[in-house]
């Protein structure tokens, strides 16, 4: 999440559609809540940190409040991303209203400020369930290995949670992908007893009575675990949706640039010893296959690298209307840490499964995922991704948004999301078509259960306009090749 900059001479004109809180670097939430307790959930199952955070907040105030802040370092709050809070109690209300204060790039904490639906009385409480993800978050310890060699992550945080307000109880607890955590760190006088508690894959930290902790109090804690997995990292995803009334298609096609964020390798690639661990089938840190789930009656994949075409590839259907395709891909090479891939894939889907049309008028709904890619264990994040949906021509009034689910998938707000609308031309186009482009930065794979909803008008006219331009183009030119024809360019006698 990247802070939003504002000039010192408009931070006090506020636009009511606008999400951004002027606010100078020297910015200090007022002190009108505590974090009666804190628990905060980290996952490092997959390449990227998920975060969720339970607080119960209380109102310490004499009068109602009704924004709660929320505090990030500044070399944490770039890798935030999918940031979302909702009511812990009642998660199907959906997602509060979160504001992003205006702070100096100089400044060490950047601020979020949360919109309570309903302002929170003197004395009283309400359990906030704060969740997001880290991007960029894990180092590989060793950086580098042998090709054999198994690989460890080492993950780096503070025992107390940032925060802008004073918190009475907290404590932390990390799920790992495994039971190999040869390092990790031991607090002393924190709490009685064993620090870390551990049971399984799961470590606790805490917890910790912090009553007397200021705020922005720290405690650096380091833990090094097995990770013989890839960290997938998609730098750029460029993802076209072409929609065509005529022929009833949705054609889709995404352009990864993709890297491996894990240990490098120390000695050159062995090809004999990659295909024995093949033949073991033992686990490795690099990128080995991509599994892509498609919807329901997806047609004619293609997987075409800077190469060009790739035949590694399988394409599996789905059995039954209702079932989900599969397309399996194979790299030309084994993905290691360190190294880069950049590809295409493509297929086509029915329009129909897709679009619907308003009754009694000229206005369409398009539903559409506004993220598919890869499936895989380890999981994905994507540092920027570019969503261009190109309609017919003729399509106008274009509105679009996006669909939360009963949890976190881990994509921004509609207003955090850079859109624009051009013209697209293509081969036979007049005045061109109407694409809307949509760029996000931060995402993870949990973005792939997001809905993306576009309405546009397009009436029959607007669709009859290319066929008719086409027409009246070949009228033309069949008319002006006949009038040439007869004009008479014989020499004759006087």
């Amino acid at each position: 999440m990247k802070p939003f900059t504002a000039f010192a001479a408009v931070c006090s004109f506020f636009l009511s559609t606008s999400t951004v809180v002027c606010a100078e670097s020297s910015f200090k939430p007022p002190q009108t809540f505590k974090n009666a307790n804190l628990v905060r959930n980290t996952n490092l199952e997959k390449g990227y940190v998920r975060e969720t955070v339970n607080i119960v907040v209380e109102n310490v105030d004499k009068e109602p409040q009704s924004t709660y802040y929320l505090s990030f370092p500044s070399d944490v709050f770039d890798k935030v991303g999918g940031l979302e809070v909702r009511d812990r109690k009642a998660p199907e209300n959906g997602p509060f209203a979160v504001d992003v204060v205006s702070a100096e790039s100089t400044s060490d904490v950047h601020y979020v400020a949360v919109d309570l639906p309903q302002p929170l009385a003197p004395k009283s409480q309400i359990t906030l369930g704060i969740s997001y993800y880290l991007l960029n978050s894990l180092t590989p310890r060793p950086a580098a290995i042998n090709q054999a060699d198994k690989q460890y992550l080492a993950y780096s945080f503070s025992a107390y949670l940032h925060s802008a307000y004073p918190t009475v109880t907290q404590k932390t607890r990390l799920k790992l992908p495994s039971t190999n955590v040869p390092d990790y760190t031991t607090t002393n006088g924190l709490k009685s007893g064993a620090d870390p508690e551990r049971q399984g894959t799961t470590y606790t930290y805490g917890p910790y009575d912090t009553a007397e902790v200021a705020p922005g109090t720290t405690y650096p804690i380091t833990l090094r675990y097995e990770f013989t997995k890839p960290v997938i990292t998609a730098s750029l995803l460029e993802r076209d949706l072409e929609v065509s009334h005529w022929g009833g298609n949705l054609a889709t096609e995404e352009r990864y640039w993709l890297r491996n964020n894990g240990s490098n390798l120390v000695n050159q690639f062995s090809r004999v010893e990659w295909t024995l661990t093949n033949f073991q089938q033992l686990p490795s840190s690099a990128i080995r296959e991509l599994k892509y789930p498609l919807k329901p009656g997806a047609v004619d994949p293609y997987f075409i690298d800077d190469i060009g075409n790739v035949s590694t590839s399988r394409y599996r259907p789905g059995r039954s209307p209702k079932r989900e395709g599969s397309l399996e891909l194979k790299p030309r090479f084994p993905v290691f840490g360190g190294w880069n891939y950049s590809f295409r894939i493509g297929w086509n889907d029915n329009l129909s499964n897709f679009l619907r049309r308003v009754a009694g008028a000229d206005t369409y709904v398009l539903k559409v995922p506004f993220l598919e890619g890869p499936k895989v264990p380890e999981g994905v994040q994507y540092e920027k991704v570019v969503v261009r949906v190109v309609l017919p021509e003729g399509a106008r009034n274009v509105r679009y948004e996006t669909i939360h689910g009963a949890s976190n998938n881990g994509l921004p707000p509609v207003d955090q999301i850079q859109s624009h609308v051009s013209p697209h031309k293509t081969f036979m186009d007049t005045l061109g078509r109407t694409a809307l482009t949509l760029t996000a930065e931060n995402l993870s794979d949990e973005a792939r259960d997001a809905q993306l909803v576009i309405t546009y008008e397009y009436s029959f006219w607007d669709g009859m306009r290319k066929p008719i331009t086409i027409t009246a183009g070949l009228l033309t030119v069949f008319a002006a090749a006949w009038a040439i024809g007869n004009i008479d360019v014989s020499i004759k006698k006087r």
